[in-house]
């Protein structure tokens, strides 16, 4: 059967002008008048010609599409409301500039050799990377493909923090989890220990760090993973360990929703007995048994925030000075004035979300 699609040749005598005119518009090339560029258009839409992507990229050198790679499995991606809200946020940010994402996950060490080779292959025009561990080999992956790379997370790898031109979105974890235990001392909490997340992920040390902070000292510590049976698996450790505690902060709602079974099946009452507050102000937090007092990350923001300064890097999207300064005046942004016009990293403020938990 005929390829009766319109071509290239058809818009340009539809429009009046070339073909290399309408090839100009189409592949977004600068130096066509105002008035003839809108002419083009509506022969695009008229026509309703879709461009060939495989000779766009050849033009452009680009291919319309990004990689998203979470350093997780399968298992924890689609189990955890986090990433669902990262996603969405890095998604519609794309989306809204005709940018394709491919998203990879790593199940297996066998995996990072297939990431590799996919972006040293010419396939996408850049890369986001987010929970990653300390010893990952992601970012040093990034850099061998030559591709630009936005991470999610403070970087903690060795010279990260000597890297000028690296970016980032994170939120403020240590001043989130400060504001956690302040709040339970402020309700005359004695005893508060902490559930961490993965410590070899900077966003679970810096939690603990703020929760010392406030404390004083070690304090009273058991090691999640960021899930409901890691933080249930925690609160029973310390409740074997400290009898006599009072509180419990959990660096994620998940890990909170874990200590609030554990102490349901000691037969402790919330807040009564245990006060408990998590951190992300997930969905759930809401409508848990008690509902969660919680430290809320503006989570989707820093999908989309993410998606932004990668596009921005790319050229593909224009400086977003009117949006930052939205942003900043919300309070949102505590870092990363994007207001200028220029790439830095960004961190977002956390804020507590009092219920009835704590």
């Amino acid at each position: 059967m005929a390829d009766t699609r319109p071509t290239l040749e058809a818009v340009a005598a539809h429009a009046g002008v070339s073909r290399a005119t309408v090839s100009r518009v189409v592949n977004g090339s600068t130096g066509v008048r105002a008035a003839v560029r809108d002419r083009v258009e509506r022969a695009v839409a008229d026509l309703g010609y879709i461009p060939n992507s495989a000779a766009r990229s050849l033009v452009t050198r680009r291919t319309g599409a990004v990689a998203v790679i979470v350093a997780e499995p399968e298992r924890r991606v689609f189990a955890d409301p986090f990433f669902a809200q990262q996603l969405r946020g890095i998604s519609r940010e794309l989306a809204a500039h005709d940018t394709q994402l491919v998203l990879m996950l790593v199940e297996r060490q066998e995996d990072y050799d297939r990431i590799g080779r996919y972006l040293s292959g010419g396939h996408v025009d850049g890369t986001l990377m987010f929970s990653l561990h300390r010893d990952d080999p992601l970012p040093a992956m990034a850099t061998a493909s030559g591709l630009p790379a936005v991470f999610g997370g403070r970087p903690g790898w060795p010279g990260a923090e000597d890297d000028p031109g690296l970016l980032y979105v994170d939120t403020d974890n240590r001043d989130g989890a400060r504001q956690a235990v302040r709040h339970l001392r402020d309700r005359g909490r004695r005893r508060i220990a902490v559930i961490t997340g993965p410590l070899d992920q900077t966003s679970a040390a810096d939690r603990l760090e703020g929760y010392r902070d406030v404390i004083g000292g070690p304090g009273d510590v058991a090691r999640g993973d960021f899930t409901a049976e890691g933080g249930e698996r925690a609160m029973v450790q310390l409740l074997d360990a400290c009898p006599d505690l009072d509180a419990v902060f959990a660096s994620s709602d998940l890990m909170a929703t874990g200590a609030l079974r554990a102490l349901r099946a000691r037969g402790l009452r919330v807040p009564e007995d245990v006060a408990v507050v998590g951190y992300d102000d997930m969905e759930a937090a809401s409508w848990s048994d008690p509902p969660l007092t919680t430290v809320r990350q503006e989570v989707e923001e820093m999908g989309r925030l993410m998606a932004g300064l990668l596009l921005r890097r790319l050229g593909v999207a224009p400086p977003r000075g009117d949006l930052a300064r939205g942003d900043l005046a919300r309070g949102d942004l505590a870092r990363g004035d994007l207001a200028r016009g220029d790439l830095a990293p960004v961190i977002t403020r956390a804020r507590l979300i009092v219920r009835a938990s704590a």
